[in-house]
């Protein structure tokens, strides 16, 4: 029976546990050919550097191939219904992985393929840079339990799904948003329904000083995501006060380590050259895409679950 990863609320603790078990040990070796001969299609609405490459060179490195299908080809839901999509490609290749505008177009792909459906980002969630997030902090910091990590800026889909793998691992979490951007409802529900027995604390703040005040992590992404760019203005004024600067670093704990999920955009919501900054780990962080990507599509696509 095929599984869909549309959310980092789809995997256990357990199985979290052992995909980053499997992608440090990945790390350390060359990649087994475990999915030779098997095609996963790339449908994206949205362009990407991190996921496009990171997907298909580990298809590649794995044995297998990928096949890149950009808006014009596809038009999802204009040229062609969602629905027709799905059956199609289902009858070509061994999975989808989608990078959608609407979360709700990824569920629909779901729900009509017959093969697994990996969600490479929505405007709910992004589930895969959350799991590689969570590669990057183990490595850093040996654990993930008790660690605390301050989200500075938009309650937006990769806070989202920060928020639920930090639920489902033990960690605590704490956001710092200006008054309407913060995290909905819907999402902060799902993860106290997921959080680890007397495991996560979860904070909510306007003030970025308290959020980050000795935090293991601190983390932040672009004010203006993709899709947003009529609201540019007003978001910058909105997020002014929530740049992340070394004066912000200086109050987390000393060997605080800073994440961005990037593109970054320098001079906004991070001071300029804070990437080069030593408690920066964002290079790192770009890199484990790679890893983790390759152990979610052998879960996903190997007839036998294989490990690494």
């Amino acid at each position: 029976m095929k599984r869909d990863l549309l959310s980092v609320s789809d995997l256990s603790r357990e199985e979290i546990e052992e995909l980053l078990k499997q992608a440090e040990h990945l790390k350390r070796k060359e990649s087994p050919p475990l999915l030779s001969g098997k095609v996963l299609a790339l449908i994206f609405e949205k362009p990407s550097l991190r996921t496009r490459v990171s997907f298909e060179i580990a298809m590649y490195q794995l044995g297998g191939h990928s096949v890149y299908l950009s808006p014009n080809e596809v038009g999802l839901g204009t040229r062609e219904s969602v629905a027709d999509v799905a059956r199609v490609l289902s009858r070509y290749v061994d999975a989808i992985a989608a990078r959608t505008f609407s979360h709700q177009t990824v569920c629909a792909l779901a729900a009509w393929a017959s093969v697994p459906v990996i969600n490479a980002l929505s405007d709910l969630e992004h589930p895969c840079q959350a799991l590689a997030d969570l590669l990057t902090i183990k490595e850093k910091k040996g654990r993930l339990s008790g660690l605390t990590l301050a989200f500075i800026g938009d309650g937006n889909n990769v806070a989202n799904s920060l928020l639920l793998a930090t639920s489902l691992t033990g960690m605590n979490f704490r956001i710092a948003s200006p008054p309407g951007y913060e995290i909905k409802e819907e999402i902060l529900g799902l993860s106290k329904k997921i959080v680890t027995p007397g495991g996560s604390q979860i904070t909510f703040t306007t003030d970025p000083y308290e959020a980050v005040r000795d935090a293991d992590i601190v983390y932040t992404d672009v004010w203006t995501s993709m899709g947003q760019e009529s609201e540019r203005e007003k978001r910058c004024l909105a997020f002014s006060k929530y740049q992340v600067d070394r004066r912000l670093l200086d109050q987390a704990k000393k060997d605080v380590i800073f994440m961005h999920p990037l593109p970054a955009h320098h001079g906004e919501e991070i001071f300029p050259n804070l990437l080069d900054d030593p408690r920066s780990v964002v290079f790192d962080q770009a890199e484990n895409r790679l890893h983790m990507q390759k152990v979610l599509l052998v879960k996903f696509i190997h007839k036998n679950g294989a490990r690494i």
